[in-house]
């Protein structure tokens, strides 16, 4: 589960003091982070749908977070968006910077078809570490106890990553939620 990178175009919004965002090497964003002020301004590009990249995280509609919350609160943290428009005021949908924060080591690497690999960069933050590469025609199957009750997390050794259950699909569907990508991970 992801943002929708095959629709859009130029992005008419950004933050306008970065400096409340993590540093770089923190992958997960903090619950204690300050409101985050964006500019909307349409002439620059399109305005956010429901769910948008932004670096490692998301900005979604206030209808995505309700639908987040009410299917699994624990696996996010929201960061609430201040948004303001170049002139005149802002009277569309609250949004909020949202990350994925569940992550589990599920994976079941004996089904799964997948490159599994030790990070030798020293560069890498990953350096010394077991490592998950897809591909297309990778394959990935999970053990549904390591998984238990949640509908939504982000894969150890791939934090990139974002699994959805079926459950957690059909809800954004049902809900009409836009820009939302879905990938069947037992076909890659």
């Amino acid at each position: 589960m992801g943002p929708d990178f095959g629709v859009g175009g130029k992005p008419g919004y950004w933050l306008e003091d970065e400096s409340i965002l993590p540093p770089y090497k923190v992958f997960r964003l903090p619950a204690s982070t300050a409101r985050a002020p964006f500019v909307f301004d349409k002439s620059i590009g399109s305005l956010p749908y429901d769910l948008e990249p932004y670096y490692g995280w998301w900005l979604i509609s206030d209808r995505t977070k309700v639908l987040f919350e009410a299917l699994d609160p624990e696996a996010f943290v929201f960061v609430p968006c201040d948004v303001r428009v170049p002139q005149g005021s802002y009277h569309g949908p609250g949004y909020w910077l949202c990350d994925v924060v569940r992550v589990l080591d599920a994976l079941d690497e004996s089904q799964s078809r997948l490159i599994i690999r030790t990070e030798d960069d020293p560069r890498s933050l990953k350096f010394g570490k077991k490592v998950y590469l897809t591909m297309p025609g990778s394959k990935l199957v999970f053990t549904e106890a390591a998984i238990g009750e949640a509908h939504i997390f982000r894969m150890a050794h791939s934090e990139s990553d974002v699994i959805c259950d079926q459950e957690m699909k059909d809800a954004c569907k049902a809900a009409g939620l836009k820009r939302i990508r879905f990938d069947n991970v037992s076909k890659l």
